[in-house]
């Protein structure tokens, strides 16, 4: 049996305070983790993709294409519309149907931030079912320079 010979208490007083130094700690090696992940998590790496072998979605009976051509020129169908006016043309083609899938095709030349403010526009003029329309896999060159 422990005790003090003389019977009495052994004079540690009880601590009522949180110890925070281990919490610290584990915050500390959390840190640490975190520190050393981050720059992994982000990808910067350079790769060409490959051509899409998806078979086909069934083609609609009367699609409706948007053309962004080598000049940067929008066509609806076969006509040529101004940037400012494609909203407006869309709402007569469709009959203000906002629902209708829009084919967007472009050039092979044309930038990629060209086709995505060509996207915006169809987006700003409620038309957010919208296709890109590329070309069969085996028409595709094996490896994009």
């Amino acid at each position: 049996m422990a005790g003090k010979p003389d019977g009495g208490v052994d004079g540690l007083d009880e601590v009522h305070e949180i110890n925070v130094t281990p919490f610290i700690d584990v915050v500390l090696v959390l840190l640490i983790v975190f520190m050393v992940a981050a720059p992994l998590a982000t990808v910067d790496v350079a790769v060409d993709l490959p051509g899409s072998t998806a078979t086909p979605s069934p083609r609609p009976s009367k699609p409706l294409f948007v053309t962004l051509r080598q000049d940067l020129t929008l066509a609806l169908g076969e006509v040529v519309v101004a940037r400012s006016d494609l909203g407006a043309a869309l709402a007569r083609e469709t009959g203000d149907d906002r629902e209708e899938r829009v084919f967007l095709r472009a050039d092979r030349s044309v930038e990629y931030g060209s086709v995505m403010e060509v996207m915006n526009l169809l987006r700003d003029a409620g038309y957010l079912k919208v296709a890109l329309v590329g070309l069969a896999d085996e028409a595709i060159p094996a490896a994009i320079p």
